[in-house]
């Protein structure tokens, strides 16, 4: 997996965590909603890379 797109995905589940966190906390179902679409975004580039790291070898 490129560092690159490593970084971007943990960033991204990072943010998506703190996100749906802050979104629960405070009772904002769609800042919530929203945390967790980006978690999922970061949960899904990072099973991209994987995969292509798999095929390289």
């Amino acid at each position: 997996m490129s560092a690159g797109e490593k970084a971007k995905a943990k960033t991204e589940q990072a943010k998506g965590k703190a996100k749906e966190a802050a979104g629960s906390a405070l009772g904002n179902e769609r800042m919530a909603a929203e945390g967790q679409a980006d978690k999922s975004t970061g949960d899904a580039r990072q099973a991209k890379e994987k995969a292509k790291d798999v095929f390289k070898h």
